[in-house]
């Protein structure tokens, strides 16, 4: 391909995001399209935020980081709740930041909730202690399937869109419902412009080959010490988080050391539950006509990226060498 010079038509830079399947490839095409734009990463992985959890959610080492600085990583204790909340105020104050200073913000992830609360208008509803401790002692007392037969009572669309196994997002529900006397869904995002005028960029790859790399992802974080990794959390509070305690591959760990079953247990387990993941990401992304789905396994993968985003925001967003 020809290069073709894009080095005058916008006034600044506009971010890009690399969204997708767990498993997929974001991060090495993040990486790359930060060295072509001069960028920054900011993540959007929700686990990742966590600090020690490094195995199981395949974070990168500081060495694979191409000394491009990251940002919304190792930002929480495993005894801190993660919230979409919390992460809205800090990722935007990131993004715009790294705009300031004429760099390109390059968000990468898969954390489908986080994703909508950067890039569209979401006002979060208020919370009060004590609703939210009435139905958290119901879940302990009852169970998420309980708690999800209840929701669907006073909000089915609630009901159809978070998993019975869910139970903190099943209490939010509730008490939004509570608070609010409106549908749960009624303080969602609705889907329009991305802000900042963001490019939506969403990998994914054959269903049968990323199973394949989902399984040999999950057999290597067992070899490299997730299990090791997991015990020096729970000395660091992990059995006490909210959140971190639940994140896919540590839950099943906890649940082996625990005796519930076996290590080799766990691993399928981990499996199951990443591939369950998946398509849930793809059924919530495919849903967002703003995405450009690319295919990861493209030897022009970068190539094809660099186009798309030349096209979407226009020439001349830095003086850099776009191929054609």
């Amino acid at each position: 391909m020809a290069p073709v010079d894009v080095s005058t038509s916008m006034s600044g830079p506009s971010p890009i995001a690399v969204i997708g399947p767990t498993a997929t490839g974001k991060s090495d095409l993040a990486l790359d399209l930060a060295e072509r734009l001069g960028g920054e990463i900011v993540n959007i992985d929700a686990m990742q935020q966590y600090r020690g959890m490094d195995i199981g959610t395949a974070k990168l080492a500081m060495s694979e980081r191409r000394g491009i600085a990251h940002h919304q990583i190792d930002v929480l204790d495993v005894t801190e709740t993660a919230t979409v909340a919390r992460y809205q105020e800090a990722a935007r104050a990131d993004v715009e930041d790294i705009l300031r200073r004429g760099r390109v913000p390059v968000v990468v992830g898969g954390s489908m909730m986080y994703i909508q609360s950067l890039l569209d208008d979401w006002q979060f509803p208020a919370t009060d202690p004590v609703v939210r401790a009435e139905f958290e002692e119901q879940l302990a007392a009852d169970g998420p399937l309980r708690m999800h037969q209840r929701l669907a009572e006073v909000d089915a669309t609630a009901a159809e869109t978070i998993l019975p196994t869910d139970g903190r997002r099943i209490v939010r529900a509730l008490e939004v419902v509570r608070l609010t006397g409106r549908p749960f869904a009624a303080s969602q995002p609705q889907i329009g412009e991305p802000r900042w005028g963001t490019t939506i960029i969403a990998l994914d790859r054959d269903t049968a080959e990323l199973d394949e790399r989902i399984a040999r992802r999950t057999a290597l974080m067992f070899e490299t010490g997730l299990v090791d990794e997991v015990a020096a959390l729970i000395e660091d509070g992990l059995r006490g988080g909210v959140t971190a305690a639940r994140a896919i591959g540590y839950a099943q760990v906890l649940a082996a050391l625990d005796g519930d079953y076996d290590l080799d247990k766990a691993q399928e387990l981990t499996f199951i539950g990443t591939r369950r993941y998946v398509r849930r990401q793809r059924s919530w992304f495919r849903r967002d006509p703003r995405v450009h789905w690319l295919d990861a396994g493209s030897a022009d993968l970068l190539d094809r990226a660099a186009v798309l985003v030349a096209d979407e925001q226009g020439a001349g967003r830095r003086p850099v060498d776009w191929p054609r």
